[in-house]
């Protein structure tokens, strides 16, 4: 299994279009090779280089229908679960929450999951949930990695 963007090439810099410096919006995404057992896919987008918050997380998404192979810029799949980011406070946020180190060069990890069921947790979930929700239910693995430093 793959994933892939349309906007940056992987370990290389995310345009500024996608940052807290641009636009904010989420970068295009591509999936390939998905197992055909696949029921749905999660995403994961998570900075670990956020001290001393620890890892930051950016986008949380479930319930993607694995016949989806790309997820286009500013967008989200039909019928997918967006989850909580590290900004939420009260009340929640669910959507992509565009990098913006505060200082230095910042990792982003865009990780894809291809699970053997569909999840049933709420859009309150934060990563600690659906981490422990796809616990023994993920068949594949992806991984993108991009930087970012403010300039």
């Amino acid at each position: 299994m793959k994933i892939e963007s349309s906007a940056f090439k992987n370990n290389s810099e995310i345009p500024s279009r996608f940052t807290c410096d641009g636009e904010g919006v989420n970068p295009g995404l591509i999936f390939k090779d998905i197992p055909k057992e696949a029921k749905s896919l999660a995403l994961v987008v998570d900075d670990p280089d956020a001290e001393p918050a620890g890892t930051w997380v950016h986008w949380l998404m479930w319930n993607v229908t694995p016949n989806v192979m790309e997820i286009k810029e500013a967008s989200t799949p039909a019928g997918a679960v967006v989850g909580a980011n590290s900004w939420s406070d009260s009340p929640f946020r669910n959507s992509f929450g565009a990098p913006c180190p505060p200082n230095g060069s910042h990792r982003y990890f865009f990780k894809l999951y291809a699970l053997d069921i569909v999840l049933n947790i709420p859009s309150t979930s934060q990563s600690k949930d659906l981490v422990s929700a796809m616990e023994g239910h993920i068949l594949s693995k992806a991984e993108l990695m991009g930087r970012y430093q403010r300039k």
